[in-house]
């Protein structure tokens, strides 16, 4: 029995010893996972944000406004446009996620993305990203326009300066997400020669400054109280601060459609009812629903608000329709 009881205790230490080595401490970064060409290509796909792609949607809404969408030129160059913009976007994750990896290890949700979890290597993400920053502007050039490419680029610029530094500087940083919207809304016009009317690019700028805006408020009420803000800036920002911006970039986007619409929407004699001005009623009603959850600090991403809410989801379809009916002069 006393030979038989260190020989017990000896070996309690060794199992302890590797269930420490096994099992990771609470917070740090998950273990590599095995690389092979199919892993690697599904992290890289993954850290390209497929679920952020319907904001690239947007291309569409210069040409649909102006009637000049169902055509096969259109539609055709558009297609162009929705994937090269879908590619310089997936450069910009890729670049964020390979500098913030380190940092990213830390996060608690964070940690599983791809490159932090060594899923996609540093250096890929970088060769990757840094290759379609470079292809996409120029495969631009050479299938749309030089002002096509010359967006691109700019839009590449400004988000990886915004990664690097404009994130961390107050108002700054809803500028720069604004904008990027707001390019989206601009390249299809650029794209197929269509002028863009200062109307729509108000609307259009002051209605994406509500969302993100609102998304902002939204994070600092969740957040407020608790340590670890997701955002950095959301520490500075102070809720009413964002309240008032959201509200402010409303009212602008409801003046400057309405302007839009009575501006451009002259009856035509062909026209039933004066489709156009009466959108505008569909156009206000959206914007109150979305206040809603904004008010309420439930206002993420919007593309979840718009599909989580059926009323929100029915209103958009009806200002579709009415609009539609406008451009169709019915």
């Amino acid at each position: 029995m006393t030979e038989t009881a260190p020989l017990t205790s000896a070996a309690h230490t060794r199992q302890a010893a590797l269930h420490e080595q096994r099992t990771p401490p609470r917070g740090a970064a998950p273990p590599p996972r095995p690389r092979g060409p199919r892993t690697l290509l599904k992290g890289l796909v993954k850290t390209a944000r497929p679920k952020q792609w319907v904001k690239n949607i947007l291309v569409i809404a210069a040409p649909a406004a102006a009637g000049r969408l169902f055509s096969a030129h259109a539609l055709t160059q558009l297609a162009v446009v929705f994937t090269l913009f879908t590619a310089c976007a997936a450069a910009v994750y890729l670049i964020n996620d390979a500098r913030d990896a380190e940092a990213d290890r830390a996060h608690p949700t964070k940690r599983h993305r791809p490159v932090a979890a060594g899923q996609v290597p540093v250096p890929v993400a970088y060769a990757v990203g840094g290759a379609l920053a470079v292809l996409a502007p120029a495969a631009a050039a050479w299938l749309t326009s030089p002002a096509v490419a010359a967006l691109l680029a700019a839009y590449i610029g400004m988000q990886l300066a915004y990664c690097v530094s404009l994130k961390h500087v107050l108002v700054v940083d809803l500028v720069v997400v604004t904008t990027g919207f707001l390019m989206r809304a601009m390249v299809g016009g650029l794209a197929l020669g269509i002028p863009l009317s200062r109307w729509f690019l108000i609307t259009t700028g002051f209605g994406a400054l509500f969302m993100v805006s609102a998304k902002r408020y939204s994070e600092a009420v969740q957040m407020a109280g608790k340590a670890g803000a997701t955002r950095a800036l959301l520490t500075e920002y102070t809720t009413g601060y964002l309240r008032f911006v959201w509200q402010l970039a409303a009212g602008v986007a409801v003046l400057g459609y309405c302007l839009w619409a009575l501006e451009e929407g002259g009856v035509p004699h062909t026209s039933v009812l004066p489709w156009r001005q009466l959108s505008v009623v569909a156009f206000i009603l959206a914007i109150l629903r979305y206040a809603v959850f904004a008010d309420r600090g439930t206002a993420g991403e919007p593309e979840e608000v718009v599909l989580r809410d059926r009323a929100l989801a029915l209103i958009g379809v009806v200002w579709l329709a009415m609009y539609g009916l406008a451009v169709a002069n019915w």
